[in-house]
C-alpha cells in the first residue's frame, strides 16, 4: 500500500499539478494540506474523475485538510482534533480506507515566536499528542501524516543560521515532535533514510530550490502494525521543480499490509 502526504497550497490554483501528480504516481491513499478553499469549492469533481473519492475540511483563504482514497470514498471518523471545541480552524481531518485509520495534519507554523501563534502551536501539538496516543492504544494500523511544520533535527534543514529564530525549529516545536514520535510511532522517510539529509519544503525566496536549500516537515508516522511492513519511504522532490508548484513536494510511504473491509 503506498500512501502520501502533500501541502498542495491552494488547491484550486493547482489543480493540475494535483491531477498529474495522481496519474502519474497512482497512490492508494493521500493527505491534503493547506487547501486554501471553502468547503463548498472543494475540486471535487475534479479529484472523482481521476479516480480517487474524498473527504475534506476547507476554510476560506487559509488551512484546509482533505484525505483521498483511490477507487473508493474513506469513512469519516472525525473532522477536527479533540481538546478544544473553540478551536474551529480546518486542520485535522480523520477516516478509515479498508480498515486503516489515516489522519491529514496540518500543525500551525507558530510564527512570529515568541507570542500567541507559537503558544497555539504548543497547545495544539499537545492535543496531537494526546489523541495520537489514544489511537496507538487501540492497536489498530493508524498512519498519521502532513505537514508538522517541525524540522526535527538539523540533519532535516540546509546549512544556514537564517531559521534559527523560526518556530518550525525551536526546542519547544521540536520536544513535541520527538515526545509523539516516542510514543511507539515511525517515522517512516527518516527510518527509510537513517543518515541523508532528505527534504520536503523548499521556501519560493531567495532562490532556495534551485540551491536545494529546503526543510524536512512533512512527515509520515506508522503505528507498530503498519511499520512492521514498510518497504520504502521517499519523497517526489521533482513535481516540486514544476511550473506552478506548490512549495511542498510529495511525500509517501510504502508497506505491506493486508486491507480487511472493517475496522
Amino acid at each position: 500500500m503506498k500512501i502520501a502526504t502533500y501541502n498542495i497550497n491552494g488547491i484550486n490554483n493547482r489543480i493540475e499539478r494535483l491531477l498529474e501528480w495522481l496519474t502519474e504516481t497512482e497512490p492508494d491513499a493521500v493527505c491534503l494540506q493547506e487547501l486554501k478553499s471553502e468547503t463548498n469549492k472543494f475540486p471535487i469533481k475534479a479529484i472523482e474523475k481521476a479516480g480517487y473519492g474524498a473527504l475534506w475540511q476547507g476554510q476560506k483563504a487559509w488551512n484546509g485538510v482533505a484525505i483521498l482514497s483511490k477507487d473508493s470514498v474513506p469513512l469519516l471518523i472525525r473532522r477536527s482534533l479533540p481538546g478544544d471545541l473553540a478551536d474551529k480552524q480546518a486542520r485535522y481531518i480523520e477516516a478509515a480506507i479498508n480498515g486503516l485509520i489515516l489522519a491529514s495534519i496540518y500543525v500551525p507554523n507558530g510564527n512570529p515566536q515568541p507570542g500567541p501563534k507559537f503558544d497555539y502551536k504548543l497547545a495544539w501539538f499537545e492535543r496531537l499528542n494526546a489523541h495520537a496516543k489514544e489511537l496507538l492504544e487501540t492497536g489498530l494500523p493508524v498512519a498519521l501524516a502532513g505537514d508538522y511544520n517541525v524540522v526535527p533535527t538539523s540533519i532535516d534543514i540546509y546549512k544556514t543560521t537564517s531559521w534559527d529564530d523560526n518556530a518550525l525549529l525551536q526546542p519547544e516545536s521540536r520536544r513535541a515532535f520527538s515526545d509523539l514520535v516516542k510514543q511507539g510511532w515511525t517515522d517512516a522517510l527518516r527510518k527509510s533514510h537513517p543518515n541523508e539529509s532528505i527534504y520536503t519544503y523548499w521556501d519560493y525566496k531567495r532562490n532556495r530550490w534551485s540551491r536545494n536549500a529546503g526543510l524536512r516537515i512533512d512527515h509520515l508516522l506508522l503505528s507498530p502494525v503498519l511499520a512492521a511492513g514498510l518497504k520504502d519511504a521517499n519523497v517526489d522532490k521533482d513535481y516540486r521543480g514544476r511550473g506552478g508548484a506548490s512549495d511542498h513536494a510529495p511525500t509517501w510511504v510504502e508497506f505491506d499490509w493486508e486491507p480487511s473491509i472493517t475496522i
